[in-house]
């Protein structure tokens, strides 16, 4: 997977210094709401032809390294 999160940059510069995925302005935060809301990897790539398929697996990637560090308040996010 370390491969795959060389996909990503954080670069206070860029987008706020929010996650993206490397040469775009495309958040994974973003990529992850869309798999979240039931979007497949077909429709993302469609919307977006410059992501390749690493791309998206490297933002469920970045996710699954964050949910490892960091915990939301389920009862705060349905809020």
């Amino acid at each position: 997977m370390e491969y795959l999160l060389e996909r990503i940059s954080v670069d206070p510069n860029i987008c706020f210094g929010k996650p993206c995925i490397k040469g775009t302005r495309i958040w994974v935060a973003l990529i992850l709401d869309f798999l979240a809301a039931g979007n497949t990897f077909e429709e993302i790539l469609e919307a977006y032809p410059y992501l390749s398929q690493e791309d998206i697996l490297a933002c469920i990637g970045y996710g699954a390294a964050m949910s490892r560090e960091h915990f939301v308040n389920i009862n705060m996010a349905i809020a």
